[in-house]
This record gives structure tokens, sequence and C-alpha cells, in this order.
């Protein structure tokens, strides 16, 4: 992997010269400036009109057309509703930068004017409201955005750009079905890859770190079978409620007794589904379950004390075996330690120490998980995930002033602020996208 481009960009940031054009940074906040007011009704539209995953056919038509207008060849359904969006611009290394298109089963609560009141099936055929509370509509945005800049600055860099709009991330499965649709044989095969994701951090900042990024996930369904009876005869049946609610507290005995204490591992029961009316014991009682781990000894641990005490409950209830089902499943995002690096020393040269924070591979990362990881894992990509601040000053000063937690990726009261997280989404993503193809 070369490092000639990182180390040319970077030098034409820290030593301008006066007869030099605008720097990359200037170069790309004069596009931005230039596109925000259309970016930013691409953003109010994206959050007003969310959709759940495998379902992203408006989502992405709307990022397909779009991207063609600015000279892409674009494919669109690949895994299901993804798009690829694929310019070349002469000899150079290929570059993937992945967004996602989908959004969460939940309702809004933020009082945003543009608040959806979307609803849509969800996975069990219900009804469900529908909400970007993760922040994909601003990835998004600053997907587009990041394409309009490259393109503003062609004459800066060379190679093959693959733009990914990826279904189906809160599902922990568009990346594979992506793969399984041949992205990575239908499609130039990248050298890097790029992706970002806004949280509740302070605004305006850029977080870049070596190693783990994300978790691993796990996600279980457990299925309780137990006989139904009539609620004032519990002795004539073996209710799968009693055997769930014993699951959810035994079950935090793994995390507290078997896992090692000074590693990362989370076991959380979402869902808890049983029973129709107050008078029947249901003969069945559904939860979801998801895991989350950094190492795999640990996974592994987790997902063992899982089984066994589902297993457990259900004998002791004298009750069958229940059903357990692993649902979706997705490795570590690992960012390129190397890559990490120097990009973190291009982004501190172009938007200054105080916006971005390095952070060295031995230091926990995001507890959060993803699917990106398909995509590094499969191409054996050089990449890096950005966290990128979503909540201004003034508003963390006043969530701390009230004594109330900051609310937080998919909490339904979770809105940051748009115009700071797009506008950095688009910096960071141009600018790494410079630092490998760029000819300085």
């Amino acid at each position: 992997m070369s490092t000639r481009p990182l180390l040319a960009i970077t030098a034409a940031l820290l030593f301008p010269v006066a007869a030099q054009a605008a720097t990359p940074q200037s170069a790309i906040d004069a596009v931005i400036d230039r596109n925000w007011s259309d970016l930013d009704a691409l953003y109010v539209d994206l959050h007003s009109h969310p959709e759940l995953g495998f379902q992203e056919e408006r989502t992405a038509a709307l990022l397909a057309e779009r991207m063609r207008k600015l000279g892409f060849v674009v494919t669109e359904h690949v895994g299901k509703t993804g798009i690829v969006a694929v310019y070349r611009n002469g000899t150079g290394p290929v570059v993937l930068v992945r967004t996602e298109l989908d959004a969460l089963p939940m309702e809004e609560k933020t009082g945003l004017s543009y608040a959806s009141r979307v609803q849509a099936s969800g996975e069990d055929g219900r009804p469900t409201f529908v909400a970007h509370s993760c922040g994909h509509d601003n990835h998004m945005a600053a997907w587009i955005g990041t394409a309009e800049a490259l393109l503003a600055l062609k004459d800066r860099w060379h190679g093959t750009l693959v733009f990914v709009g990826q279904p189906a991330e809160e599902l922990v499965s568009g990346g594979k079905a992506m793969l399984d649709d041949g992205l990575f044989t239908r499609f130039p095969r990248p050298d890097y890859g790029f992706a970002a994701h806004v949280g509740p951090g302070l605004a305006g900042t850029v977080t870049v770190k070596q190693g783990p990024m994300t978790s691993a996930v796990d996600t279980i369904l457990i299925t309780f079978k137990g006989v139904g009876a009539h609620g004032s005869m519990p002795d004539k049946g073996i209710d799968p409620i009693v055997e769930g609610a014993h699951f959810v507290t035994d079950v935090q005995s793994v995390i507290a007794r078997e896992k090692d204490p000074f590693k990362f591992g989370v076991v959380t029961v979402g869902s808890f589904h049983a029973g129709s009316v107050s008078n029947i014991i249901p003969d069945h009682a559904d939860l979801q379950l998801t895991l989350r781990s950094y190492d795999p000894d640990v996974r592994r641990v987790i997902n063992a004390g899982v089984e066994r005490t589902a297993r457990a409950e259900a004998d002791m209830a004298r009750a069958p075996a229940p059903d357990i089902r692993h649902t979706f499943t997705a490795s570590p995002v690992i960012n390129d330690p190397a890559l990490a690096s120097r990009t973190a020393t291009l982004l501190k040269a172009a938007l200054g120490d105080a916006r971005v924070q390095f952070v060295p591979e031995n230091a926990p990362g995001w507890t959060a998980s993803e699917d990106y990881s398909e995509f590094v894992n499969a191409g054996m990509v050089h990449s890096v995930y950005f966290a990128i601040g979503g909540y201004t000053k003034d508003t963390l000063d006043r969530y701390a002033a009230q004594g109330k937690p900051v609310p937080v990726n998919h909490s339904p009261l979770f809105a940051p602020d748009h115009t700071s997280a797009i506008r950095t989404g688009i910096e960071v993503l141009t600018l790494a996208v410079l630092g490998v193809a760029g000819d300085g």
C-alpha cells in the first residue's frame, strides 16, 4: 500500500504556497456552500420519508437519480434494494464510499417540523412507525455531498470511485446481500474503503480510531414453549412467560460471572412478546436478543451462556426445549491501523487538532455494531470507519444543566444537528479519498 498520495496531500495542506490553488479543504467547503440548499432539502426529504430494511425503494431511486446526474454509472437493485454508483477518473486506486439506506421500526418523538409520521409493515407483518433515529439520513446527504465534492475536485485525484448505498444495515444483513449479489465481482474491487456514522459527540468533530471500531453482533430469537391454560388454573398449563421472565434476569449472570470482567460484552433482551389477554396462559413466548462483543473468546462465552441458560429455564419449568435461532451476525469493524493513523494526520492538518480525535488501537471502540465489516472482510479492504459528532455545545450543555442524558442513536429523541453532521461528513470522507487517490 503506497503512502505517496497521503504524504503528498498532507504536505500540500501543511505547506501551502502563494501560487498554489485553493487548498483541498477550502475547495471542499466552497462546493458544500454552493450545494447546501439542495443538500439540506435532500436531508429533510429523506428524514420525512424513511423506509425499513429491504423496503428502501423510494430512497434508493432518489439517490440513484442524483448520482446519475453527477455522471456516475449507477446500478440499482444490488442485494435487493442496494445501489452501486461507479465513476472512473483515470488510472489509480479503487475507493469505496458507503452509506446506509434504511431506517428503524420506531416512532420519532423529536418534535421537528419535518418529523416522520410514516408507517410500514415490520418484519412480523404488523404496522409500525418508521424513523431515521440512527442518523442514516445524515449519512446519505453527506454521501451525495462527497460525490459532488470529489467530482468538483477531480483534477486533484485519479482512480475509480465505487459509491455503495447499502440496504438493511439495521437488519445486519444488507452487506451480505450485496456481496451475494456480486458486489465485488460485478463491480471494481476496492483497494480502500471509507464510511462514517453520526453519534452524540460534539458537532464538528470526528473520531479516527485504529483497530476495532464497532463490536461484533449476534441477534438471537428464542421461543419458550409452554402449555396453554386458563389464567385461573395455572397448574393445568406450563407458563412460557415465567420461563422467559426467569431467563431475562438469569442470563445476566453470564455477563457478571462467566465473561472476563476486563473485556467488553453485553446481552440485551430487546423484545419480549407473549400472550393476548390477561386470563389466558399462552403456549409460547418470543424473546429477541442482541449480543455485543469485541473479543472472539467473549463472543463464544456469551453465545454459549445464552443457549445454556435458555435450556435450563425450560427444563426447570418442565417445558419442551426452546427453539433458539441465530438470525443475524456481523463481525467487528476493524480500522486499518496504518491508514487510520495517516488519515488522522491528514484530517488534523486540514481541520485542526481540536476537531480530530485520534484513538489508538488498544483503546475501546464504539459498542454498537454494523455490517460494513462484511465489505471490509470480504474484500480485504484497507478501510477506516469514522465517528462524526452530532450535537452542538449548546445542546450538550442544556442536557447537562437539566441532568438528563443526551439522546443517543436509536432514541426516539435522537436529533443531531444535521447541518454540522452533513458538512463534517463531507469534509472527512472527501479528504480521506483524496488522501489515498490524490495527486498532491
